[in-house]
């Protein structure tokens, strides 16, 4: 049975790595129920099996590609099912063919048993959400990782709707009394409760920015020129950023242009800072402003 618990956990993390945004340690130590260290642990064994998980500049961690995308002329599952069929009729046993469907299996399975793994977790979630959305009844969401606070609690909410892709649920924190969003994939749990919405009147759920944070009856507008390193960075980490993208000519190299409105402007500040050398802050006085008293109280610091 431990042996059995160490694979999914394995499998698990395999997952969460390959789906942004990038994890930390901690993240990855309470969701998995194991220690840091053990994490640790885990990455060896997954470099082990040809996987390669990258530290970005927050400290936090992603797989890179991996065995399923390391080669450019991979089998289709087509072609995997017929050499599978192949292999398990030809009879003779053998080392060669054991390595050989144990490659197959690896190539054509591996993918999307662990993107299945989570998909049962998250489709849990999602399903007691709507539950709680259709009855009107306050659920807990169970150790949710907040990377605001960097804190590992649980939320009483009211659900009231969720986002366009799924990624997150508008609720009402009854606690902090205000409208969040929670992004599903940093719930462990979600627990029905027996009393009705007590705030229904306040609930409001507008879209959230493209760093996912919620309206909050202000908007800065930011404009900043990205290397193709920070580009391709930029749209890994925050996938709906793809959309307010422009490939622009900026003197003799081609370079990107990032535009939109946000709710919030820590996380480009962060990203600003953690790419320093490969942005370039073109318009926005807002941001200018707070890089500056970010830059001025490193200094102090």
């Amino acid at each position: 049975m431990y042996n059995q618990h160490k694979i999914l956990r394995v499998l698990r993390l395999i997952t969460l790595l390959k789906t942004n945004p990038t994890k930390s340690i901690r993240f990855l130590s309470d969701v998995l129920s194991s220690t840091e260290r053990t994490v640790y642990r885990y990455f060896a064994l997954l470099a082990e099996l040809g996987f390669s998980v990258e530290k970005d500049a927050f400290g936090h961690y992603k797989i890179l590609g991996g065995n399923e995308d390391s080669y450019e002329n991979n089998f289709t599952d087509e072609e995997v099912m017929l050499l599978k069929k192949l292999l398990l009729t030809a009879g003779k046993k053998t080392k060669l063919k054991d390595g050989i469907l144990k490659k197959l299996y690896i190539q054509s399975s591996l993918n999307s048993d662990t993107n299945l793994l989570l998909k049962v977790h998250l489709n849990k979630i999602v399903d007691a959400l709507n539950t709680a959305i259709k009855d009107k009844k306050q659920a807990t969401l169970k150790k949710y990782h907040s990377t605001n606070s960097n804190s590992i609690s649980d939320r009483v909410v009211e659900p009231i709707a969720f986002t366009d892709n799924y990624q997150n649920v508008i609720a009402y924190e009854v606690k902090t009394k205000t409208n969040k969003y929670f992004n599903i994939e940093r719930i462990s749990g979600v627990t029905l409760g027996t009393k009705n919405f007590q705030f229904e009147k306040l609930h409001v759920a507008h879209q959230p920015d493209v760093f996912g944070f919620p309206y909050n009856k202000k908007q800065y507008e930011v404009e900043i020129l990205l290397s193709v390193r920070s580009y391709v960075l930029l749209k890994e980490q925050y996938p709906s950023t793809e959309k307010y993208i422009k490939k622009v000519k900026s003197g003799k190299t081609n370079s990107y242009c990032f535009k939109t409105k946000v709710y919030n402007l820590t996380p480009i500040i962060r990203f600003v800072l953690g790419f320093s050398d490969e942005v370039t802050v073109v318009g926005s006085p807002e941001l200018k402003k707070a890089l500056k008293e970010k830059f001025e109280k490193l200094v102090r610091g």
